[in-house]
Parts: structure tokens; C-alpha cells; sequence
């Protein structure tokens, strides 16, 4: 069952600084320009906390980022730029955003922040969908043990077609207590729910549910090692504090999460791309030749980036499809199911479905010979959300050839993830991304 817990958080306090200076993007969603820009906001921006420049140490101490970071956490805790919350709470959270690519169609997104319990994979209540690596795994777990601390939450997906959360957190006539529009037009509005009544009733009701982690597996695989490393042989025996509320058996055994409900509009994946560069010796003409063996290959005429999204959105209707982009020509490759099926034996048949699994095994290893450690070491692929920055490097000399991507669709990740397999890394890009530094799960 899905443990869900209230807490005290940790947040920043309006009276010392502007909260809309302090938030950020989630870390790896922090490009080097952005965390210039987050630096030069406020000296208390989290990114100081969840991505520090190294180059940046003031002479203070001696150490690393993590020493920095739970040096500067500890300083904002004790002057009262971060105020803990005197009672546990759950927090209503909505986004309002622009949809990339849509011409001004605007949705909102809502769930609602609070922490939930940490659980192998093997257990059935918790479910990824994308492979983790080890180096970001071991980032966050450094910088885990520095501060004790979780800053920012786990993107949980759960199923609830009567929108049982919404209509108990949500008060239209409600004034937020924190009011951000992020740098891409995404209005984040936070409402902090105390009531020990409508706390219960929420994790009752939630107690049945399956989580799928949207975003945040790194993190999410990350906090469990943590909470094995600090299990107590004896755990508490009682989960219920002082305001007759749930509580974890200890600290470490849950994490910060969003919770938004999977039925309820708002939900919006993304594609992500692939830019190949690097090949020793890739010859656009020979890899037609040898894709047509597995797709039904078209050349395409010239069109703008826009135009050959819309051709692939089209193509993809019913059937696989792929777009290749290089300097001699665009090519949209449609698959023959029985040659993909037959080369894709190792995979599940749901996996032979999905676009991203056709391009990673076929294309990526066997079409073009990188190999699974280079794929997952990024030596020769890009991944980017911008389809005409990936179109461009190939125009550009900097890349051998761009494939762009239809989306993921919801049911597709969740059929793949209840059934306990993975897709390839960053097969999904949800949109938009939940902000940092809303609230914090202090540990200690």
C-alpha cells in the first residue's frame, strides 16, 4: 500500500527574502546559463544548495560542493531564511502553463506535495519506467549525506478517476501562499493544507494506490539506499505523532514527493530527441539502404522543423515512426512490424511497440553500431527537447544525424511500468517541471 505522510517542511520565509528569487528548476534540469542566472537572483537561491559552482568558494572552508551546501543550508536555517512549519501540513500545488508547440493552448496541472514512503521496486507499490544511472546517483546521495535534506520532490504519478485529491485540497476562492511564473511562463501556485481531518482522509484514501515515478528516479533509488543505511533495528512502533496524523517510522524512511493523478487533465509528455554525432565513418546513403530492411523509408522534401513534426505526429497515428535528419536529406521511417518484431525478440511485445525502444535497439545498436555503454555514457548522442536546436546541429556540422521523436504516450508508460519493465533513459519528458525549493524535508 502507498504510504503517505504530512511533514514539517522547511520554507522560505517572505519576510527575509523573495521566494520567486530563491526556487529553481529541478537539478538536472538546470542548464549552465540558468545556474549563472539563479547565482545572481539572491544569495539564498537553492541552486546554491543543489548545484554549487566549484570555482565559487569564498575562502571560508576547505571542502567541496557538499561541504558548501550543508554549510549554507545550516546558516539559512538558523537566521530564519528557512522557517520550519509548526504543524505537519501536505501542500495543494497547481501549475498553469503554456503547452510547448500547441499555439497558446494553456492547462493546468494540480497535485499535491506531502511525503511518501519508500519501497523496493519489488514490492508492487512503487514502479519506475526508466533505467537510472550511477554517477547522478552517486551526486545526490553525497549531497544527501551532507545536509540531510531532500529539496526537491519526487514526480509521482497514481490513478483516481473521481479526482478524490482535487476536490479535497482545491478551494478556488483560496488565496496561495506562494505565487511564482517560472522562466517558461509556468504559473505555480501553493496552498499549505493543515487541517488534521483532510490530512487523514487523504492518505486513507490514497492508501490503495500504485505509484508510477514520472520524474525523479535517480533521486527517488537514491533516498531508498539512504533509508536501508539508516533503518533502525527496532523501528517505531507507533505512526502516529502528537496531532493524530501519520507519520514514517523514522526520518529516512520516506522522501518529499508531488503527487498528481494520472486521470486528471494537465498531464503533458514531451519528446525528447536524439542527436548522433561522432561516427567514425556514417554514411547517410548506406544507412537508408539499411534501414529499409526494418521501415518503410519516404524522403522528404525540404520543410521547416514545424512542418516535419507535424509529418512525423502524422505517420505516427496508429503506427511507429521515426524522422531522420541529416545533411543530405530527411527521411520518415515507418516501421514493418514484422522485420522490428523479429530483431527486437529480446524485448517484451509492448516494448516493440513503443518508438523509443525501436530507435535505442535497432537503430542506435544494431543500424549504427553504438553500443549500450556508449548510449548510456552519452559518447555519441545527444538528448535534447528542442527539435529545431537537434535539427540544427546536423545543419551545422554538428551532428551526423538528429532523429526526432513522437512522445510517449500515458498509457504506453503505464502499461510498461505496471508490468515491471523500463524503458530507455529519458524516453519521457514531462511537462512542466515540478519547482525546487517549494518546501524541504529536513531530516534532522
Amino acid at each position: 500500500m502507498a504510504r503517505i505522510y504530512p511533514f514539517r517542511a522547511l520554507r522560505y520565509n517572505p519576510s527575509q527574502v523573495r521566494v520567486e528569487d530563491c526556487v529553481t528548476q529541478p537539478y538536472d534540469k538546470i542548464t549552465p546559463a540558468m545556474q549563472q542566472a539563479y547565482y545572481q537572483k539572491s544569495p539564498y537561491n537553492l541552486v546554491r544548495i543543489i548545484l554549487g559552482l566549484p570555482e565559487l568558494f569564498d575562502g571560508k572552508e576547505t571542502g567541496d560542493v557538499y561541504t558548501r551546501a550543508a554549510r549554507d543550508f545550516a546558516e539559512w536555517r538558523e537566521s530564519g531564511v528557512l522557517a520550519q512549519e509548526s504543524e505537519p501540513c501536505v501542500f495543494a500545488y497547481s501549475q498553469k502553463f503554456p503547452v510547448p508547440g500547441s499555439n497558446g493552448k494553456v492547462l493546468e496541472r494540480r497535485g499535491f506535495i506531502g511525503l511518501g514512503g519508500l519501497h523496493d521496486y519489488s514490492e508492487g507499490v512503487v514502479f519506475r519506467h526508466e533505467q537510472t544511472l550511477s554517477k547522478p546517483k552517486s551526486d545526490r546521495l553525497n549531497l544527501l549525506r551532507a545536509t540531510r535534506a531532500h529539496f526537491g520532490q519526487i514526480f509521482m504519478l497514481y490513478s483516481d478517476p473521481g479526482l478524490t485529491a482535487e476536490k479535497l485540497l482545491f478551494d478556488e476562492d483560496a488565496v496561495p501562499d506562494i505565487e511564482v511564473t517560472d522562466e517558461y511562463d509556468v504559473l505555480h501556485r501553493v496552498w499549505k493544507i493543515n487541517d488534521p481531518n483532510t490530512i487523514n482522509i487523504l492518505t486513507s484514501e490514497l492508501a490503495d494506490k500504485k505509484l508510477i515515478i514520472a520524474d525523479g528516479h535517480h533521486r527517488y533509488e537514491t533516498a531508498l539506499n539512504y533509508s536501508k543505511e539508516h533503518a533502525p533495528a527496532k523501528p517505531a512502533s507507533s505512526e502516529r505523532n502528537s496531532y493524530s496524523l501519520p507519520q514514517p517510522p523514522y526520518p529516512e524512511a520516506a522522501v518529499m514527493m508531488t503527487f498528481v493523478n494520472m486521470d486528471a487533465e494537465g498531464l503533458v509528455i514531451l519528446p525528447t530527441h536524439r542527436v548522433v554525432f561522432g561516427l567514425a565513418k556514417f554514411d547517410p546513403a548506406v544507412f537508408v539502404e539499411q534501414a529499409k530492411a526494418y521501415f518503410d523509408v519516404e524522403q522528404l522534401s525540404a520543410f521547416e522543423t514545424e512542418e516535419l513534426q507535424a509529418k512525423l505526429a502524422a505517420a505516427g497515428k496508429g503506427r511507429t515512426a521515426l524522422l531522420a535528419v541529416t545533411r543530405s536529406g530527411n527521411y520518415l521511417l515507418k516501421a514493418k512490424s514484422e522485420a522490428t518484431a523479429k530483431a527486437l525478440s529480446n524485448l517484451s511485445e509492448r516494448q516493440r511497440q513503443l518508438d523509443v525502444a525501436q530507435l535505442h535497439g535497432l537503430v542506435l545498436e544494431q543500424l549504427l553500431g553504438i553500443t549500450p555503454e556508449a548510449i548510456r555514457e552519452q559518447t555519441n548522442l545527444r538528448y535534447l527537447r528542442d527539435a529545431g536546436e537537434a535539427v540544427e546541429q546536423v545543419a551545422r556540422g554538428e551532428a551526423d544525424v538528429t532523429f526526432l521523436m513522437n512522445p510517449v504516450t500515458m498509457d504506453q508508460l503505464r502499461e510498461v511500468a505496471f508490468a515491471g519493465e523500463v524503458m530507455p533513459q529519458k524516453s519521457t519528458d514531462f511537462f512542466p517541471k515540478l519547482l525546487s525549493g517549494l518546501a524541504i524535508y529536513p531530516l534532522d
